[in-house]
């Protein structure tokens, strides 16, 4: 079977088992399929990481492992989504849930190791949780991630450009507590959670920085029971995006320092920083790389982009580990109706990492 033919029947595959966050029989499945591909070639089994309850799938790559490859097999979708969304191929786009984000860097992994000379010595590490944060898997990945030293994440493209920066994150869930009455009877015996949410909202976005890139925003919020209530409960949560952890910190600490508008309702803060940033200076060697190894296989030339968005590979490149991201391919609308994936470019990936792993295992290797 050729590369194409061998690419598409495997993410038809790997895209027909559902597998969202949390469905660990889902995933189970999707790891024996993984399994049937990657273990043949790296010649071991892979192991099992139980972190409470959430099940991970690792190959350590020996001793002393010349890169570790990061990906994860959860999605954001339901079960149910495949049957009116199934995997489908008209010409060289490929759709279904899950294809883009991030089902086809599987794939690609999978057959980049099959044409390595050294597949034992490639780690390789299958998360089940990063949809949801990584709340399970973060210990993981760091501790693998600082044994290689370099990591090479195969999430998504964006528009074929590998990512070398992403912006770090921060989650809170703000929650107020206030006390009720009856709205039409005595209203002035209650204290509005409500209210108190409101001046929240307006404020919190002003710790934001436009010029720094920092986002602050409020984004779900719940109060009250009835109408005739006035409300005791309300909370809103808050999503916090930066480029430098200096910045994040700076919103941490006026998240935490949150005082009350109004007298008799008390500020609750829950969370924190959940992602670091990954900052450039981790990708700048393995750019390079995958630049010298486009050069001599013939692609374009390997472009570069700093994302919004966060990945495991922020937990990798804050540890210290050399970290390129985005080596996933072509394609568009992750958690989406409308994703998609360009198998050419699955291809193209395909040769790209597997030059990588040669080169990166050879640059370890001292000269006779």
């Amino acid at each position: 079977m050729n590369v194409r033919a061998q690419a598409i029947e495997r993410l038809d595959a790997l895209v027909s088992i559902e597998t969202p966050t949390g469905d660990a029989a889902a995933l189970a499945e999707a790891q024996a399929l993984a399994r049937s591909w990657i273990e043949p070639v790296l010649g071991v089994r892979g192991e099992i990481e139980s972190v409470d309850g959430v099940e991970h799938l690792l190959w350590r790559g020996g001793p002393a492992p010349s890169v570790l490859l990061l990906g994860h097999l959860d999605t954001v979708f339901p079960q149910g989504t495949i049957r009116h969304r199934p995997f489908r191929l008209e010409g060289d786009r490929a759709t279904g849930p899950g294809v883009f984000d991030m089902k086809a860097g599987i794939v690609i992994m999978a057959a980049a190791l099959e044409r390595v000379a050294h597949p034992g010595e490639v780690a390789v590490l299958l998360t089940s949780d990063e949809e949801v944060g990584s709340l399970t898997s973060r210990a993981l990945i760091e501790r693998e991630a600082a044994r290689a030293g370099t990591v090479l994440v195969l999430e998504p493209s964006l528009d074929g450009a590998l990512k070398i920066a992403r912006r770090g994150g921060s989650i809170y869930r703000v929650a107020l507590t206030g006390r009720a009455a009856h709205a039409g009877l005595e209203p002035w015996k209650g204290r509005s959670a409500l209210i108190e949410l409101a001046h929240h909202v307006l404020a919190l976005p002003e710790l934001a920085d436009e010029e720094r890139g920092t986002t602050v925003s409020p984004t779900v919020a719940h109060a009250g029971t009835a109408t005739n209530v006035i409300p005791e409960h309300a909370e809103v949560r808050v999503d916090v995006r930066a480029w430098t952890l200096d910045e994040l910190e700076r919103v941490d600490a006026a998240m935490q320092g949150l005082d009350p508008h109004t007298e008799g309702v008390g500020v609750e803060v829950i969370g924190g920083i959940n992602r670091p940033p990954m900052e450039e200076r981790s990708s700048v060697d393995l750019l390079a790389c995958a630049r010298l190894v486009a050069e001599r296989l013939g692609h374009p030339e390997v472009e570069a982009v700093s994302a919004g968005g966060a990945s495991d590979g922020n937990f990798t490149a804050a540890v210290g580990a050399r970290t390129l991201d985005g080596l996933g391919p072509r394609g568009a609308g992750a958690h989406a109706d409308h994703e998609w994936v360009s198998i050419d470019s699955m291809i193209e990936r395909i040769d790209l990492l597997a030059g990588m792993l040669d080169e990166l295992s050879s640059a370890r290797t001292p000269a006779s």
